[in-house]
């Protein structure tokens, strides 16, 4: 699939242009920072959201459901890998999820850019947010169900979580009792539902007791992870507030990169590795995933 779809890949990154997200206000004031030369950052970190899964492409909530890419998602983790390479980033160590899409896009995108091979670290502290009883249901439906204004509140509020998973629910043992979170964690640990806030609060002991300090050390990093893991990261890099970090889509299959400064606060905001047109379509339709059809 990779090797195929090369051709096609490098039109659609035609320039890697270094893009901007969006301008976002809730900033801490620390994160001022001038637009300076992206050379002058002392450390780099490269992240990106896995490839569209199968769920992704039903529009299914997914969450810790261990969902396989989709042909889409496939062509998209080979189009990261010729960004990575297009940019000339080389890497010593990644990070991923215990989630298949993650890791596949990971190994997808290393292998189109050429890369060596480099210790990749995995943990289930950057899986997906658990959607709790929303998992398996399409978001339109849910939406025309519950209303729209509703399941915004369940996708993109800080705070308020979906309803939990309860034994009952058609995937509740399927994910409880998958062999990959053995030495992980105990079954009493399992989330039953997650808000963002729970969320971060699983991801940044992660992000601070591992990725932080080998930043430190001058190891160049890429993490592949998912959705609602990355925004935590981002909210916590740029202070983005509670309220703000609700307008934050992540586009599948779209690195982006951060130069931190020797304190590790961002010179500017996120760059995406593409083309402006093609991550702002991304972005909206991410953003229209939870609106009645």
């Amino acid at each position: 699939m990779c090797t195929t779809m090369l051709a096609l890949v490098r039109k659609a990154w035609g320039g890697q242009l270094m893009t901007r997200l969006t301008t976002m206000e809730g900033r801490c004031p620390c994160s001022k920072q001038s637009k300076r030369a992206a050379s002058q950052g002392k450390y780099k970190i490269v992240m990106v959201r896995h490839g569209e899964s199968e769920w992704n492409q039903k529009n299914l909530f997914c969450g810790w459901f261990d969902a396989k890419l989709s042909e889409k998602g496939q062509m998209e983790a080979c189009a990261a890998g010729a960004a990575l390479k297009e940019a000339k980033l080389e890497f010593d160590v990644a990070h991923t999820s215990l989630l298949s899409r993650a890791q596949h896009t990971l190994l997808a995108a290393l292998r189109v850019a050429g890369h060596r091979q480099i210790p990749i670290c995995r943990t289930w502290r950057l899986n997906e947010r658990h959607y709790g009883g929303l998992t398996g249901l399409n978001k339109a439906e849910t939406a025309k169900k519950y209303g729209e204004e509703k399941v915004q509140i369940w996708r993109r509020s800080f705070d308020t979580p979906p309803p939990p998973m309860e034994e009952g629910h058609e995937y509740y043992a399927c994910i409880i009792e998958d062999p990959r979170y053995e030495g992980h964690l105990e079954p009493a640990e399992f989330p039953k539902t997650e808000s963002l806030k729970l969320t971060i609060d699983r991801t940044l002991p992660y992000w601070n007791e591992v990725i932080v300090p080998q930043i430190k050390e001058g190891q160049r990093i890429l993490v592949s992870a998912h959705g609602n893991s990355l925004r935590g990261v981002v909210k916590h890099l740029e202070c983005i507030s509670d309220e703000d970090i609700m307008g934050l889509n992540l586009p599948t299959g779209i690195p982006f990169v951060y130069e931190l400064d020797e304190n590790l606060k961002p010179l500017d905001t996120l760059k995406f590795l593409g083309d402006h047109e093609m991550v702002k379509k991304a972005v909206e339709s991410v953003a229209n995933q939870g609106k009645v059809k």
